[in-house]
Order: C-alpha cells, then structure tokens, then sequence
C-alpha cells in the first residue's frame, strides 16, 4: 500500500459524514458500525448470563433446600 509519511486524507472526513455519522449514533445510544452493534450486544448479554447464573444457582439452592423438609 506504500507508506503516508503522516499524511492522509479522506473525504468522508473533509465533507462531514464521519462526525454526522458520530452524532447520529451518540445521540441514539445505538452504534452505526456492524462491530459496535456486536460489542454492545456482546457486553449486554456478558452481563445478562452473570445474572442469570446467580438466579439459577439460588433457585437451585432453595429448591435442594426445601426438598430436605
């Protein structure tokens, strides 16, 4: 590809699309880019099977524990 010496130019930055793009997606909380959308997806569903576990090792917990009485 050859090297840039520190210069590049792009013209979705020169004509504005790339903040537009930014400001879009900042204000509705959801990413433009294919990857964002699957990390943000990825990091919910990181935090909604941690939460899950626990409940389930509880329910599990009082079940073996009333099946005793």
């Amino acid at each position: 590809m050859g090297r840039k010496f520190g210069f590049s130019f792009s013209w979705r930055r020169a004509l504005g699309i790339s903040g537009t793009k930014a400001r879009i997606s900042r204000k509705l909380g959801i990413p433009l880019t294919r990857s964002g959308r699957q990390r943000k997806i990825g990091r919910a569903a990181g935090c909604t099977l941690s939460i899950l576990l626990v409940v389930g090792i509880s329910l599990v917990a009082v079940l073996v524990a009333s099946s005793r009485c």
